[in-house]
């Protein structure tokens, strides 16, 4: 039920993101110290939302339904970081890494802020609070 709703789709797509984010964040801090290892990172959320692949269009029963929406809630493409290498070859910068483990934890908080509104809303609608 909640996968039909827009709203829920770019929360759950937003968590989705951060996680994997959080992952690719994580091993970038454990191979700070790797000879050799480049940073990586994934595309931010805003620019991977509406892309992906076409999902077939459905059917419409009357001409005033909207089509359904064809885009991938989540993109796992994985930029290698442009940064300054060090002697060893390691690109990892801890601080640029900290920066951005404090940026998606922001955006997971933004992500549950926006779950926990949609499901206000729909108790709201069905005379529950």
């Amino acid at each position: 039920m909640f996968e039909k709703i827009e709203m829920m789709r770019m929360a759950r797509a937003m968590g989705q993101h951060v996680a994997q984010r959080q992952t690719v964040v994580a091993r970038n801090i454990a191979n700070a110290d790797t000879p050799g290892f480049r940073a990586q990172d994934l595309k931010p959320f805003e620019e991977t939302y509406r892309q992906g692949t076409q999902l077939p269009e459905l059917r419409r029963t009357a001409p005033q339904h909207f089509a359904e929406p064809t885009w991938s809630p989540v993109s796992q493409e994985i930029d290698s970081a442009t940064a300054e290498l060090s002697p060893n070859g390691n690109s990892v910068s801890l601080e640029q890494e900290m920066l951005k483990a404090a940026e998606l934890k922001r955006a997971h908080d933004m992500s549950l802020g926006i779950y926990q509104s949609a499901l206000t809303l729909m108790r709201t609608s069905i005379g529950r609070r």
